[in-house]
């Protein structure tokens, strides 16, 4: 819950408000008094940034919290050091981050920037003490907040009438913002799905700054983008979304097959909307040949897991099928799963049937557990047959035979076959 609504001022765009709720309060641990006593005793401002603050203002705990300060990395440095703190990760450094260790909590906190130069994916920044100029240079409004430790908002761009109303806006021109950043594109999309509460509702000097830019995506790394882009497929508005990546020319510029069968995407995004699927099920909607896949991973630099599922769902998606017409419709699915050699059968098959809309045949394939095939080598050895040839053939045949049975048929049972002579089958 947000606390009781306090105007404080209006300088220039500036509202202020008061947070009083339980997840605010949550984040004073020991470390963070420590951190907020000592900026305060070096007369530093200091104040919690972005994300975090767009999570306490909807109630939630926010699962990474990001600090902005006036002070220089210099100046942090000094102050930790000389209170023994440990410093991490100086990676940062140069654009601002200094990261400390306090009571086994880490804190990241930048120095308030703004651009002197982007080429689109990097800036060239400069220090300022000025918060709204900082806010300025950030993506979305509703990224763009602060929040005192008293509880004081920070708001100079309405982002929490925004977030209120569950609008995504860039913060100013959206042309100006996402040619500083050109993924900042997949993330407005990723935050609409995030925040809005319906699809299609985008200002047009959105959409056409999007389409204008979307070339730009081609020099942003497949890391970053695929970081986003499942981070869409992840949210709602999934369907609507890649539409708009089709209309607005975004595709070719990030992987996605020119050609993506969108028509296919709706009905399983449909199909699947209350089972959890991975991203790359959904995305493999998309998709018509193993090149395609191919293509993708050159791209995107997707993981060798992703891409084993990818393939696996382009070849069984149409074969592998439910067989509604016999009392046992998930044998055919089972089966692939003991006959696979592969250690993460099992979960491709469960994506598969997310794919295929089976939700009921899904429940019961996550609570199957693979059974055990009875018989070994080592049992027909010692009923005399030494033949490894022969080995091979007869346990092929029991295992049909077991597969038969439902996996029931047992060591005694199979074996008894053998013994009289029998053929497996």
């Amino acid at each position: 819950m947000i606390g009781r609504l306090i105007v404080q001022s209006c300088r220039r765009r500036l509202y202020t408000m008061r947070v009083e709720s339980p997840q605010f309060k949550a984040l004073f641990t020991e470390g963070l008094k420590t951190l907020t006593d000592l900026f305060a005793r070096e007369k530093y401002e200091l104040r919690i940034a972005g994300g975090a603050v767009r999570d306490l203002l909807v109630g939630k705990q926010p699962h990474d919290v990001d600090f902005a300060t006036t002070a220089t990395p210099d100046q942090m440095k000094d102050l930790f050091l000389k209170e023994g703190i440990r410093l991490i990760n100086n990676k940062g450094e140069k654009h601002g981050t200094v990261t400390a260790r306090i009571n086994e909590q880490n804190f990241e906190i930048t120095t308030l920037r703004v651009d002197l130069r982007t080429d689109g994916r990097h800036a060239e920044v400069e220090f300022t003490t000025d918060w709204e100029q900082d806010a300025e240079r950030r993506d979305l409004t509703i990224n763009s907040m602060f929040l005192g430790f008293d509880g004081t908002l920070f708001d100079y761009f309405n982002g929490y009438e925004d977030l209120k109303n569950r609008h995504i806006r860039f913060v100013g021109d959206p042309a100006k913002r996402i040619q500083e950043d050109y993924l900042r594109i997949l993330r407005y999309l990723r935050f609409y799905g995030k925040i809005a509460e319906k699809s299609g509702d985008h200002s047009p000097s959105t959409l056409d700054a999007i389409r204008e830019n979307a070339p730009g995506l081609g020099g942003i790394s497949g890391e970053r983008i695929w970081v986003e882009l499942k981070k869409i497929l992840e949210g709602n508005h999934v369907s609507h979304l890649i539409q708009l990546i089709y209309q607005l020319g975004v595709a070719a510029h990030i992987g996605l097959p020119e050609d993506g069968n969108v028509e296919e995407f709706s009905r399983v995004c449909s199909r699947a909307a209350h089972l959890s699927p991975k991203s790359m099920t959904l995305l493999t909607a998309l998709l018509s040949h193993p090149d395609s896949v191919q293509k993708l991973d050159l791209r995107l630099k997707i993981s060798k897991e992703e891409k084993g599922l990818a393939l696996f769902l382009l070849k069984e998606r149409r074969t592998l099928t439910a067989e509604h017409t016999e009392r046992q419709p998930l044998k055919p699915f089972q089966d692939y799963v003991i006959d696979s050699r592969e250690t993460d059968a099992h979960k491709k098959v469960c994506e598969l049937l997310k794919y295929q809309g089976e939700e009921r045949l899904l429940r019961q394939m996550e609570d199957w557990t693979l059974p055990r095939f009875p018989v070994s080598g080592h049992d027909l050895r010692r009923m005399g047959i030494s033949s490894g040839k022969e080995i091979g053939r007869i346990l092929q045949e029991l295992r049909e035979k077991w597969k038969q049975s439902g996996y029931q048929a047992d060591k005694e049972e199979l074996l008894d076959g053998v013994s009289r002579g029998e053929s497996a089958e």
